[in-house]
Formats: C-alpha cells, structure tokens, sequence
C-alpha cells in the first residue's frame, strides 16, 4: 500500500524500500505532516536525538542524510533479518 506521503529531492516517493543517497533531502507532505503517530514519533525521536549522519528540521518535518551509516552507526536493536522479511513478501 502506497501513502504517498514521503518526496525525496521534491519527487514523491511510494517505495517503502527506496533506498535515499548521501545529501538526499526527504520531506513530509502536508497529509503526512498532519498525522499524529507522525508528529509522536518525531517528538520522541527530538528527545532521544538524533544520530549525527541525518540533518533534521522536527519544525519543517524534513531532513538531509549527510552520510550513509555504516552498521555500526545504528541502534543495535534493528534486526535487519525482520526487516528483509518483510519486504520481501
């Protein structure tokens, strides 16, 4: 299911698996913007902070990804097995 909700570089996005490039700039559309579970999540992620290889505007609901994190740059508790399976049906 595709919510269009998410543009990368000012082009809409309705891949869940896009995969963003370094300097890729990712904005909120105004839907999206709107839904709370969106403004919660960036609430919490503001107070936890945020990694230092994403620029984010929590006003703007944008942001840049400076760099691609390497492994360890990621919070151990992401289980990429989950992810793939995902994904992949």
């Amino acid at each position: 299911m595709s919510h269009k909700g998410v543009s990368v570089n000012d082009k809409l996005v309705n891949i869940a698996s896009y995969q963003c490039k370094a300097g890729d700039v990712i904005n909120l559309r105004e839907k999206a913007k709107k839904q709370t579970r969106v403004a919660s999540a960036l609430a919490i992620a503001a107070q936890v902070g945020f990694p230092d290889w994403v620029e984010v505007d929590d006003k703007k609901f944008s942001g840049i990804l400076k760099s691609v994190p390497d492994r360890q740059e990621i919070l151990p508790d992401i289980n990429e097995s989950l992810v793939v399976e995902l994904y992949s049906k």
